[in-house]
């Protein structure tokens, strides 16, 4: 979702609060747990928590065109959103995206909101998602934009980079890289045609 749908919370919150160590995503860092506890850590340090993300995200919104590109996406096909961002975040995000669906993870604050944990719904979700989805006997096209796509895009029928940074298109260049919705709607078009229906 972030960097494909919606600009990167945390690059946009270290640029609120001036921590430049926030910026560090999934585009940096292949291991999502230790991203995450890299992150925890430095909101510890900074005794900033839960309301504090969510007052950016409130400001925050689809990046432009989004909203247009899933609403014709879903008059041709079904649109499921597989994320590793988090429920506590992404709420005031999908309402604004007409409330797609969305498999993501969970955020564990106390009682003063500080972030004390995260819980993923299971590791390597998104692969899970794909395989489950196609033994359903479902075709799936996957779009991601990092690292921690690239085994969704593998289990995918058919997988696509969407502005990926330099470093992911290099280890990874089966993917074809798009940088635009529309270029992303005509590989998916492309893709549907080339391994049959699509549900």
């Amino acid at each position: 979702m972030e960097g494909v749908l919606v600009p990167e919370i945390w690059i946009a919150f270290a640029e609120r609060t001036g921590i430049p160590e926030l910026r560090r995503t999934t585009r940096d860092e292949p291991d999502y747990d230790k991203l995450m506890k890299y992150r925890l850590n430095i909101l510890r340090e900074h005794k900033l928590g839960l309301p504090d993300i969510q007052s950016v995200i409130a400001q925050m919104g689809p990046m432009e065109g989004c909203k247009d590109f899933l609403d014709s996406l879903r008059l041709s096909y079904q649109v499921v959103i597989l994320s590793d961002t988090f429920y506590e975040f992404a709420k005031p995000l999908m309402a604004q995206m007409g409330q797609p669906t969305l498999f993501c993870h969970r955020l564990e604050a106390d009682a003063q909101g500080m972030l004390v944990n995260y819980h993923l719904r299971m590791p390597d979700q998104k692969r899970h998602a794909v395989e489950a989805f196609k033994r359903l006997n479902f075709k799936v096209i996957a779009a991601g934009d990092s690292y921690n796509d690239t085994a969704m895009l593998g289990a995918a029928d058919a997988g696509i980079l969407m502005h990926p940074p330099e470093n992911v298109i290099r280890e990874f260049p089966q993917y074809p890289v798009v940088r635009s919705y529309t270029d992303l709607r005509a590989e998916i078009d492309k893709a549907a045609a080339r391994i049959g229906e699509v549900n």
